[in-house]
């Protein structure tokens, strides 16, 4: 099962809900994705179409307890590999669309032999409870949210450019800075970031979802600071290596070329040192001299070092330079 109907089927459960939060709620969902379309006469017939089944059930329950109206119900399989399986839900003019519409806030504009819904009532004008509950009508009705283990993602579809205003404003109400693009046709309104995903989630009241979305969270956040730690400590290791590798080439250097013996006493107890321990740090090199020395001071020897060999390669290139040129 996809993370979205996770979502979706936890808000089609939740209980103990006031009747004008219902009916908002019932307003996004035929706002958002219901169908109108006239009859002979004066009346219409709305159709509301999903594919997730605990949504259809909802829907149908709302409709009969809440309008006092029999929607009828048609399902319908999909020929395609996938076949997916689709609820339509039916109100009939006879049956009470009018009535429906009436209750949710809502009625039918006709141009051109098109029947459109439009949203009468303003959401804002309610309690903060029919804002929430229109916003998780929105989401059942047209939203989807991706899989936390891959990408933090969460849109409402609609299918003007008025209704993904509306939807960014509600959404404004409680901070949630939605954006939208248009994708074949719909206008898609989206959030990105996990933080108001999770704060949309909380919104909504999808709460067991928002504590599954915050453990991948906290879980993705521990996984990405072991690896900065494991990457930093890698770096490190690398930078220790080389620098002993270039510290001991030069000793090795200085003891062919110049001799350990001339060294100053403090110079030649560290040079030994680093040639009998290759894989020791500066801190544990310090450790084991008399008297122990820290790491920057055990640094700034070994650093000398590296300066006396390099002043001799130099110095001694210059002289096979100069001896090409005579000859």
């Amino acid at each position: 099962m996809s993370f979205s109907s996770t979502v979706k089927n936890e808000l089609c459960r939740l209980e103990n809900m006031n009747d004008c939060c219902v009916l908002s709620e019932l307003a996004a969902v035929v706002w958002l994705n219901g169908a109108a379309a006239p009859v002979p006469g004066d009346g219409f017939n709305i159709r509301i179409t999903t594919e997730n089944a605990a949504f259809a059930r909802w829907i149908y329950s709302s409709i009969r307890k809440y309008c006092g109206i029999m929607p009828e119900v048609t399902i319908r399989k999909s020929r395609k590999l996938k076949k997916h399986v689709s609820y339509m839900l039916f109100i009939t003019s006879a049956a009470g669309s009018g009535d429906l519409l009436e209750k949710t806030g809502m009625a039918t504009v006709t141009e051109n032999g098109r029947c459109e819904l439009v949203l009468v009532r303003k959401i804002d004008q309610q309690s903060q409870c029919c804002v929430k509950a229109f916003l998780r009508g929105a989401f059942l009705a047209g939203g989807s949210i991706s899989d936390p283990e891959k990408t933090y993602h969460l849109e409402l579809t609609s299918r003007t450019s008025e209704q993904a205003d509306e939807l960014r404003r509600l959404m404004g109400f409680y901070g949630l800075n939605g954006r939208t693009i248009t994708r074949k046709g719909s206008y898609v309104t989206y959030l990105k970031e996990g933080e108001n995903i999770v704060d949309f989630l909380n919104v909504v009241g999808a709460h067991r979802a928002l504590m599954e979305l915050e453990n991948v969270r906290i879980l993705k956040g521990m996984r990405n600071n072991v690896n900065r730690i494991v990457n930093c400590e890698t770096a490190n290791l690398g930078k220790t290596v080389n620098a002993s590798v270039r510290q001991v080439e030069n000793i090795l250097y200085i003891a062919e070329n110049i001799g350990l013996d001339k060294l100053p006493a403090s110079l030649r107890e560290i040079a030994e040192l680093r040639l009998e321990h290759k894989d020791l740090n500066l801190t544990e090199l310090g450790q084991m001299l008399h008297p122990p020395l820290g790491k920057s001071g055990v640094n700034h020897r070994l650093r000398k070092l590296d300066r006396i060999a390099e002043k001799h390669r130099a110095g001694h290139s210059d002289r096979k330079e100069k001896g090409a040129g005579e000859e």
